[in-house]
């Protein structure tokens, strides 16, 4: 029998970093590169509640962004070089910073939902005044 108790939000996102069940921390997260598997292989939790959206890349693109952006001016402030040099600076480094990390991100998104039970949002039904 699992053990119901909620775990850390410290645990939750290791767990999700980690790419694995939310839940028990067992099963694998995934089926394919960012394809979720329908639930866990160890606990049976049902994956049909997550629903991380464009979250992940909105935080990487936000992080990649910042990192290159910066980077991008202190060499040209720097150096001035040739456009095609920054070309085969930045392009690769765009996709390391933003591909590499998206599993993982998405995954502790849906850690931390878990953790949190967050939910669609709801109107609540109360009488009219």
């Amino acid at each position: 029998m699992q053990d119901q108790t909620l775990p850390t939000v410290a645990l939750s996102a290791l767990r999700g970093i980690a790419c694995r069940c939310p839940r028990c921390g067992g099963g694998k997260l995934y089926s394919g590169f960012l394809t979720l598997r329908p639930n866990c292989e160890a606990c049976g939790l049902d994956y049909a509640f997550i629903d991380s959206g464009d979250g992940p890349a909105v935080f990487l693109i936000m992080i990649a962004g910042a990192i290159v952006v910066g980077a991008a001016l202190i060499v040209e402030e720097k150096y001035q070089p040739p456009f095609w040099v920054h070309a085969a600076l930045w392009l690769p480094l765009i996709l390391a910073t933003t591909l590499l990390p998206m599993r993982s991100m998405k995954s502790l998104l849906i850690a931390l939902q878990f953790h949190h039970k967050a939910a669609e949002g709801r109107l609540i039904d109360r009488e009219p005044k």
